[in-house]
């Protein structure tokens, strides 16, 4: 898995641009549209995002987003009066992005296409860095984290969004339903009575090509059931993976958010996201320099809200 395969999936499948019918298709590239629809579509679902971007002070901070999908965010932060700069690593998010604000008439700081493992600032160059659904998608993090860290002052933080391993999402639908559902299929796989189920269609042109078992190994199959049967790497996350994985930091606060497990209709019901909500939100401060990682603790009972842990 290369950078340059990561960075034509996302360019060719801009983060939620099908699921309201996309901005060069259903829309005709009317960004005001497409942009109402979105941000109507992603507050819907992910109606607890406002809500957590409150819980961080951002104003008078130089912020650095890295991954912008359509700038749903990006508006968010720099109305809550961060010095918003945004790393993408496709033209087309910084385009839109660039789009976006401009129509709005919203002030930032730079825009920039670029990779997060060569992040192209300067040393100490921002107080927060933020990042939503991204960095599990990068398979060199340890790298990553490093140029955060650098990018970062002394005293910085990170605050992203990770997709969650102890979730409904992952340890039932991606574990067990999905991987069934698939498995029961692949006999019909020539049948044409799937003309109608694109997507599952896709999984299983998959699995044809590299053979059923190894698809269905886990490892494989979490890439292709994050973003779609596309999408070339994902990764999940406890608190415990994410202080492996973000040695130059230490993670101060977690929450989970998002109960999320298709196709099971997860949203009929009154349940909160608390326990096995699909969005691990941290909040990661950067080490000083001198200050190694300790040892990773084991995983504890979901005590370190972020309601309890201040952002």
């Amino acid at each position: 898995m290369n950078q340059e395969q990561i960075k034509s999936f996302w360019n060719d499948h801009p983060c939620g641009d099908h699921i309201v019918g996309g901005l060069h298709q259903r829309f005709d590239d009317d960004y005001e549209r497409f942009f109402a629809a979105y941000d109507a579509w992603r507050y819907d679902q992910e109606s607890h995002i406002p809500a957590m971007l409150d819980r961080v002070d951002w104003r008078g901070k130089r912020v650095l987003e890295i991954g912008l999908g359509q700038g749903a965010e990006s508006e968010q932060l720099i109305r809550r009066g961060a010095l918003w700069s945004g790393l993408d690593l496709t033209d087309e998010s910084v385009d839109r992005v660039r789009t976006r604000l401009a129509a709005r008439a919203l002030p930032y700081e730079d825009l920039r296409q670029g990779s997060v493992l060569d992040i192209p600032w300067a040393d100490d160059s921002f107080d927060l860095v933020f990042s939503h659904g991204v960095l599990h998608h990068v398979p060199d993090v340890h790298r990553a984290q490093a140029e955060i860290h650098r990018v970062l002052r002394p005293g910085g933080a990170l605050v992203a969004m990770l997709y969650a391993r102890h979730s409904l999402n992952y340890q039932v639908s991606i574990r067990l339903v999905r991987r069934a559902a698939l498995a029961a299929a692949y006999p019909l796989r020539h049948s044409g009575r799937l003309a109608r189920a694109p997507m599952l269609r896709q999984h299983l042109d998959n699995a044809e090509r590299v053979g059923l078992r190894h698809y269905l190994a886990l490892d494989t199959f979490t890439h292709r059931s994050t973003d779609g049967p596309l999408n070339p790497f994902a990764r999940v996350y406890s608190t415990q993976d994410a202080r492996r994985d973000f040695p130059s930091f230490e993670l101060v606060a977690a929450s989970k958010c998002y109960l999320h497990a298709p196709p099971l209709p997860v949203r009929r019901l009154s349940l909160s996201g608390r326990r096995m909500g699909w969005h691990l939100w941290v909040r990661l401060d950067a080490r000083p320099e001198s200050t190694p990682a300790q040892g990773v603790p084991a995983e504890t009972a979901w005590t370190d809200e972020f309601g309890e842990v201040s952002l």
